[in-house]
C-alpha cells in the first residue's frame, strides 16, 4: 500500500498555521497582536491556492480508501478554507475588544477548520467520527469563549453534553455497522448491504442511532435543542461559524455516507429522513416567529434551512427506479444551497456583530434605524434577510429553486410544496426584522462608525449574493465536477 502523503498537504498547511498563529502570540508585543488574522488569512489564502493547483483532477486515495482524494473533497476543502477567512475577518472587532490572547482563538478556529476538511475527505465511518470529534471540541471551547457571561457559560453547557450524548448514539450506530457487516468504509457498506437479502433490526438499529447522532450535529428537529442557547450565549462571530462552518461540514459528510454507503437500503432511510425534513422546516420556521432575540431568531431560521438540506439528501434516490441525473441533481442543489446559506449568513451575522459591537444591543428592536445611522449594514443585512428567504435575484432564490426543483423531480412535490410554505412563514419574520432597520426611528442620530475592514467584507458578501444569485453558471460547474466524483 504506497500512501502519498503530500496529497494531505492543504491539511497540513492549515494545521501549521495554526500552530504558527498560536507561536507568533506569544512573542509579539501588544501594539503588534493586530497582524494575526491577516497571517491567518494571508495562509488560508496560500492553503486554498496550493489546494486547487495540486490536487484539481487528482482522484486517489490514503489507507485503502479511509481517506478520499477526489472532486467532492476538494470543493469542500476549497469552501472550508474559504469559509475560514471569512470567519477570522469577521472576527477581527471582536476580538481587538475583548481578548487579551487572540493567537488561542484564531488558533482554535484554524483546528476546527482542518477537522471540516477532513470530513469531508472520510471514507470510512470512524475517520469521519474522529474529524467530527476534532470540530467538536473547537467548538466547545469557542462557544464557551466570552466565559464571564452567563449566557455563554450555558449555552456551551448544554452543547457539551448533548454533543457528548448525539457522538455516543453515533458510535453506538457505527459499532452496530461493524457487527454485523465487518467494516466500517463507505464503499464496503455499500456492497455489502447490496449483497443481503433482508435487513437485520440490529442494522436498522444501526442506521437509525447513525442518523440520531448526525441529527444532533446539525440540529435537526427534534435533537435542535441545544442550538438557540449555544447560538445566543457564543460570540456572534463563532455563532456564524456554527451556524454555517459547522452545518455544511457535517452535511458534507452526510452527503458522501448517504449517496456511497446507504443507497441500497434507500427504502429504509428515506422516509425518516423525509419525516425529519418536514418536522424540521415547520417548527424551525415557527418557532422563529415567536422570537425577539436575533441570534435565537436566525438559530430558528438556520433549523429551518437544515430542514430543506434534510430534504435534498431524500431526493438523492427516486421513491421507483433511481436515475443518475436525478440524483445529481438533488446533489447539486444541496451543495448549492450549502454555499447560498453560507455566503447569505455570514451576511447577516456580520451586519448583526457591527451593530451589536458598538449599541450592545441583539434583539430586534435594537435593528432599529439602523439604516439610516449605518446605510451599507443596513442594506445588506436587508438583502441576506430577502435572501434567506428565497426572493429572486439574489442567491437565496437560485439555491432554493434548484433545491426544491430537484426534489419535485424525484416524485416529492408535496415535500417541495410544505417548503415552499416553510419559506412563506420565514419571510413574515424577516420583514420584520427589515421594518426595523428601515421604517421604526432610530434610538439616537448619530451614525454607527463601523470599521473599515467589516465594511469592505460586507461588500463582497452582498457582491457575492448578488452575482452568484444572478449567473451561478461557474460555481455551478464546480459542484456538477464534485457531483461526479461522488456517483
Amino acid at each position: 500500500m504506497n500512501n502519498n502523503f503530500l496529497l494531505l498537504l492543504p491539511e497540513f498547511i492549515v494545521t501549521g498555521l495554526a500552530f504558527v498563529v498560536l507561536t507568533l502570540d506569544l512573542f509579539l508585543p501588544e501594539r503588534r497582536k493586530w497582524t494575526l488574522p491577516f497571517v491567518a488569512v494571508a495562509g488560508l489564502a496560500v492553503a486554498l491556492v496550493v489546494s486547487l493547483a495540486y490536487l484539481w483532477g487528482v482522484t486517489d486515495s490514503l489507507y485503502d480508501g479511509i481517506i478520499r482524494i477526489d472532486g467532492y473533497a476538494l470543493f469542500f476543502k476549497a469552501f472550508f478554507i474559504a469559509l475560514g477567512g471569512v470567519v477570522i475577518l469577521i472576527s477581527v472587532d471582536f476580538v481587538r475588544r475583548n481578548l487579551e490572547y487572540p493567537g488561542e482563538y484564531y488558533g482554535i478556529l484554524l483546528f476546527t477548520v482542518v477537522a471540516m476538511m477532513l470530513l469531508a475527505a472520510s471514507g470510512e465511518l470512524l475517520t469521519a467520527y474522529i474529524s467530527l470529534e476534532l470540530l467538536s471540541f473547537g467548538l466547545y471551547v469557542l462557544v464557551a469563549y466570552d466565559r464571564y457571561n452567563a449566557k455563554s457559560n450555558e449555552g456551551a453547557t448544554k452543547y457539551i453534553l448533548l454533543g457528548a450524548f448525539s457522538s455516543a448514539l453515533l458510535l453506538f450506530g457505527i459499532s452496530q455497522i461493524y457487527g454485523l457487516l465487518g467494516t466500517t468504509r463507505f464503499d464496503e457498506i455499500s456492497r455489502a448491504l447490496a449483497a443481503a437479502d433482508a435487513l437485520s433490526p440490529g442494522l436498522i438499529l444501526g442506521v437509525a442511532l447513525i442518523v440520531a447522532g448526525l441529527g444532533f450535529k446539525i440540529a435537526a428537529v427534534p435533537f435542535h435543542m441545544w442550538a438557540p442557547d449555544a447560538y445566543e450565549g457564543a460570540p456572534i462571530p463563532i455563532t456564524a461559524h456554527l451556524a454555517v462552518g459547522s452545518k455544511a461540514a457535517a452535511f458534507a459528510l452526510v452527503l458522501r455516507l448517504f449517496a456511497e454507503a446507504f443507497m441500497p437500503i434507500v427504502e429504509q432511510w428515506q422516509i425518516l429522513l423525509i419525516a425529519l425534513a418536514v418536522i424540521t422546516m415547520l417548527l424551525g420556521n415557527l418557532v422563529a416567529l415567536a422570537q425577539r432575540n436575533l441570534k435565537r431568531l436566525l438559530a430558528y431560521s438556520s433549523v429551518g434551512q437544515v430542514g430543506y438540506l434534510l430534504m435534498g439528501v431524500a431526493a438523492l434516490a427516486a421513491m421507483g427506479d433511481g436515475s443518475l441525473e436525478l440524483s445529481h441533481l438533488a446533489s447539486n442543489g444541496i451543495m448549492l444551497h450549502l454555499v447560498a446559506y453560507a455566503v447569505t449568513n455570514m451576511a447577516a451575522f456580520l451586519c448583526l456583530a457591527a451593530v451589536f459591537n458598538i449599541t450592545g444591543r441583539d434583539d430586534i428592536r435594537g435593528m432599529a434605524g439602523v439604516a439610516r445611522r449605518a446605510p451599507l449594514v443596513g442594506l445588506v443585512f436587508a438583502v441576506s434577510l430577502f435572501s434567506l428567504a428565497g426572493l429572486p435575484i439574489f442567491v437565496g432564490f437560485t439555491s432554493k429553486f434548484y433545491l426544491f426543483n430537484a426534489t419535485a423531480a424525484q416524485g416529492l412535490l408535496w415535500v417541495a410544496g410544505v417548503a415552499i410554505f416553510a419559506s412563506l412563514i420565514s419571510l413574515y419574520y424577516y420583514l420584520l426584522v427589515v421594518r426595523q432597520l428601515y421604517i421604526e426611528p432610530a434610538a439616537g442620530a448619530a451614525p454607527l462608525p463601523v470599521p473599515r475592514l467589516t465594511l469592505g467584507v460586507l461588500g463582497a458578501l452582498f457582491a457575492g449574493m448578488v452575482v452568484l444569485g444572478v449567473y451561478p453558471a461557474p460555481l455551478m460547474q464546480a459542484i456538477q465536477h464534485a457531483s461526479d466524483a461522488l456517483f
